[in-house]
């Protein structure tokens, strides 16, 4: 089992970096008082449990209990648990900045200058930073970066640094997706629907895909679209974005709808990143009953 403690600097990044673990595999935990840190490790190695990578975000929100921060770093220590301090710092004016922009109040200056709980906290800071294993300063980072930076500091999952991609297919006319971030409109392709044979069966069924595929403007349209892909990918990822979902829409979401989805969830399918297929409205067309 591993611990990372994730500290530093109020408005320095904290949540960002935990949400970056969150997603990278690590199950995360956000202002656990210090001396709860061994029993938290226990619980966590416990057989009914079984966690092994465990970011805790721990700082100066928790008050007087986070001057026991050595206690509790001492326990880890006594239950063989391997930890890391990564101490995320920022410049004064990066955080005076972040401070005025978010209108958050300071935990150390709730009734005074946030400028006076920076100075104050800096102080109280000072014994937990020279422990730290790593200081990262995110005074010019972007998210992007700083998951960069976290991911090739600590590595995650197998999917750590991937992007997601969700392919899925619809009908219009049972509405798009919310949750799209890219819809294709396939319905200018030749429809099985009016073939009396094809009409019961769906883009599965491998009549329908050499129906559909059997035209050249298919053929054509599913080059451009993975050429399009192969275009995104790689800035989408360099972006940070973790997820992508690709609709692709027909009429009723049974015969081209799928077939295409298909074709693309094989094509990226032979890449590195993750790709999962979802077929929204397959089962819905009354004619298919």
């Amino acid at each position: 089992m591993r611990i990372v403690i994730v500290t530093g600097m109020s408005g320095a990044g904290k949540t960002t970096a935990l949400k970056i673990f969150e997603d990278a595999g690590f199950y995360v935990a956000d202002n656990l008082p210090a001396p709860l840190l061994g029993s938290f490790a226990q619980f966590c190695m416990s057989e009914e449990v079984g966690i092994s990578q465990v970011a805790l975000g721990v700082d100066i929100r928790g008050g007087k209990m986070f001057s026991d921060f050595s206690v509790g770093l001492a326990e880890l220590d006594r239950l063989g648990v391997a930890w890391s301090i990564l101490f995320l710092d920022s410049s004064n004016d990066i955080l005076l900045n972040r401070y005025k922009e978010t209108r958050h109040l300071h935990p150390l200056a709730k009734n005074d200058l946030v400028s006076v709980g920076v100075a104050k906290e800096r102080v109280l800071l000072e014994e937990v930073r020279e422990r730290a294993t790593y200081i990262m300063d995110t005074s010019g980072l972007l998210p992007r970066q700083l998951k960069i930076k976290i991911l090739d500091l600590f590595g995650g999952n197998d999917n750590a640094g991937k992007l997601l991609i969700n392919v899925l297919s619809f009908g219009f006319k049972y509405g798009i997706p919310e949750e799209s971030d890219l819809v294709f409109d396939v319905r200018f392709l030749p429809n099985p629907f009016y073939n009396a044979e094809l009409k019961p069966m769906s883009g599965l069924d491998s009549a329908v895909r050499e129906y559909v595929m059997g035209h050249d403007v298919s053929v054509r349209f599913m080059d451009s679209l993975f050429g399009m892909m192969n275009f995104l990918i790689p800035h989408y990822i360099s972006e940070g974005k973790n997820q992508l979902i690709v609709s692709i829409g027909c009429t009723g979401g049974r015969h081209r709808s799928v077939t295409l989805s298909q074709e693309l969830h094989r094509a990226l399918s032979a890449h590195e990143n993750p790709v999962a297929i979802h077929h929204r409205d397959i089962d819905r067309d009354p004619s298919r009953k």
